[in-house]
């Protein structure tokens, strides 16, 4: 695997998936505070380091306005609500105008820039590049390109809604663990935030030395 470093490009969107409703936190996630700043400021400003340009994608009702996007970034409605991620990163890589996209969620905290960097360093050849741990998929933390969009189209259209159904039809590149863990030990990249427990855990990560971006 190369790494050249392609901080702040102008080829690459980056694409915040915020539709969902939060269910078992009971609350917006998205605006939960974590080291003095709502979630989803953070996950941007993270994405601002490997992207000129942001989509946040919203389920039925924009709202750009509650949260505060920056002039950077925009707000779009799924165009599959109620669909899940898939119908999320299909109207994020639609509404992008650059060919990759880094497609991330709302409420992971933790991003780390050089494994940002290093999934779009090593997409040449492929459609999409996603990393796998313990043998699974990683789709919400991956980089994709917009010629996925009539495959992943084609799945929601059959409502086959797992975000790897898709896999098969387009060229990925399966993004080691030893890769991902060799920069992320403890695979932080990863972690969001669902429950209070979650929301405790990552303010007191915050609050630690153990985060590295």
């Amino acid at each position: 695997m190369s790494i050249m470093g392609t901080r702040r490009s102008s080829e690459i969107t980056g694409v915040v998936l915020a539709g969902g409703m939060s269910r078992r936190l009971g609350r917006n996630k998205a605006l939960e505070q974590v080291a003095g700043r709502p979630l989803i400021s953070r996950v941007l400003d993270s994405l601002a380091e490997v992207a000129d340009q942001a989509v946040v994608v919203f389920g039925d009702t924009d709202r750009s306005d509650e949260f505060g996007l920056p002039s950077w970034a925009h707000g779009v409605l799924d165009v599959y609500p109620g669909k899940g991620a898939l119908g999320g990163i299909y109207s994020g890589l639609n509404a992008s105008r650059t060919d990759w996209c880094i497609v991330v969620a709302c409420d992971m905290p933790f991003l780390n820039l050089r494994l940002l960097d290093l999934l779009l360093d090593n997409r040449d050849g492929y459609d999409a590049v996603i990393p796998y741990l313990d043998d699974r998929p990683e789709p919400t933390h991956a980089a994709y390109s917009r010629t996925c969009l009539p495959h992943i189209e084609n799945r929601l259209d059959l409502d086959q809604l797992k975000i790897a159904s898709f896999f098969g039809d387009v060229r990925i590149n399966r993004f080691p663990q030893s890769e991902v863990e060799a920069i992320d030990p403890d695979r932080l990249s990863f972690f969001n935030v669902n429950t209070q427990a979650d929301l405790d855990r990552a303010r007191t990560l915050a609050a630690s030395e153990r985060v590295v971006r």
